[in-house]
């Protein structure tokens, strides 16, 4: 899997969606990342709710989902 910009993403973070997501949809996440966090956000509200995740639980979480 790779991360690819996502063209309607909001101009505050650099949002990304997996390789394995199309811009037709239909659901999908995408993530952004700040110094200190990584954002998770839903694709179909934008301007909603986020995670907020530490680099150590994302990296966590990145190991599981590989398992999967």
């Amino acid at each position: 899997m790779t991360l690819k910009p996502y063209a309607g993403a909001r101009p505050d973070f650099a949002w990304t969606r997996s390789s394995y997501s199309t811009d037709e949809g239909p659901d999908c996440v995408e993530m952004a990342t700040t110094p200190d966090h990584i954002l998770v956000r839903d694709s179909k509200n934008p301007h909603g709710r986020r995670l907020t995740l530490t680099p150590t639980t994302w990296a966590a979480f990145l190991t599981y989902a590989s398992r999967a």
